[in-house]
């Protein structure tokens, strides 16, 4: 038991790496790692009970507005039932836009590393020079040992994961619970039993902000009928059955959609300087964000350009053929920064 908590490990980036840039060649030193997240994979045996949650919590929505509340307003004459039909064809369409935009982030990949991914140099390489940001080419048109044409020997300018043993391009981060790399990781969503990266992010934004929509709409919906049933007090025509869950319902989204207002705003905060949850403390350390092209082009880098789809959970072909980030190997940088752009 203690050897599975503190396996002895060795530095596979030592290993690998430091020999071939190297003159002489050096010896790799066991050393005890403790890994916090060992048994952080886990939380996706629990990601599967919120997608369960998560579709419970809508049909209890569904019944409570739908049967309990709208449905005897459609048989009544008048303004209330067109009122009725027209709260009734938004929450349809609110509805639809959330489950497909929900059931896109739990369904598709985040963006994982190609496989033996190398970062693209430069050729005459000078003294003072630096190495292009990385860049996905053939596995084997590179290689991690570098060197100028002089015979210096040079280190490569881009990380290395010693747990997938591979290497990292720009803004990529491993995800303990997934157990991979994931490209442009804003962070694991326990919800969607998914992490949120560059290619599900536009999806998990779309999901947020239909899912508070809905919940706003769901609350002053049920709140004329909450009013009504504490009026009456006990002299009322529900079941108790139906009390208890319109009660629950009202409690549920008037809970999402005053928490979902935080993670909207900052979630927008986020995309005007294109940073990621994970990149907020990297960024306050820096003078000016090298991502941050403007917010124009920092919401097509995630949106795409096609103003179309900018509210479905798709991507056009072109968007994704010409916005590298959308596949989150390489990024654009700022011109007035250091880094050149990718």
């Amino acid at each position: 038991m203690w050897k599975r908590l503190f396996p002895l490990r060795t530095s596979t980036t030592t290993a690998l790496i430091v020999p071939q840039l190297s003159l002489g060649r050096r010896r790799s030193i066991p050393r005890m790692v403790v890994n916090p997240f060992k048994y952080s994979s886990g939380l996706k045996s629990l990601g599967y009970l919120m997608i369960v949650l998560v579709l419970a919590i809508i049909g209890v929505s569904y019944y409570t507005v739908v049967i309990l509340a709208l449905g005897p307003q459609l048989h009544r004459s008048g303004f209330r039932s067109f009122l009725a039909f027209c709260i009734l064809v938004v929450f349809h369409a609110l509805l639809t836009l959330l489950t497909w935009s929900y059931f896109m982030v739990v369904c598709q990949d985040p963006g994982s590393v190609p496989g033996n991914w190398r970062p693209v140099i430069e050729d005459n390489l000078e003294e003072g020079t630096s190495i292009t940001q990385p860049d996905y080419v053939a596995p084997e048109s590179s290689t991690y040992g570098l060197s100028s044409s002089d015979g210096r020997e040079i280190r490569p300018a881009f990380c290395y994961c010693n747990r997938c043993q591979n290497g990292k391009p720009p803004r990529c981060h491993h995800c303990s619970v997934c157990q991979r790399c994931v490209l442009k990781m804003d962070h694991h969503c326990v919800w969607v039993v998914n992490c949120v990266g560059a290619r599900n992010y536009k999806f998990f934004l779309l999901f947020l902000l239909y899912t508070f929509l809905e919940t706003t709409l769901n609350t002053l919906v049920l709140l004329p009928c909450i009013i009504k049933l504490f009026g009456k007090g006990t002299s009322h025509s529900s079941s108790p059955a139906n009390i208890a869950m319109m009660f629950l319902a009202f409690v549920l989204n008037l809970a999402f959609s005053l928490s979902l207002i935080c993670f909207l705003v900052m979630h927008a905060s986020l995309l005007s300087s294109n940073t990621t949850t994970i990149e907020v403390h990297e960024k306050k350390q820096a003078v000016r964000w090298k991502y941050d092209l403007g917010w124009k082009e920092n919401f097509e880098q995630v949106f795409g350009k096609k103003k179309a789809l900018w509210f479905l959970p798709l991507f056009s072909k072109d968007d994704m053929d010409n916005i590298p980030a959308l596949r989150g190997i390489s990024f654009p940088v700022r011109d007035d920064s250091d880094a050149q752009e990718t």
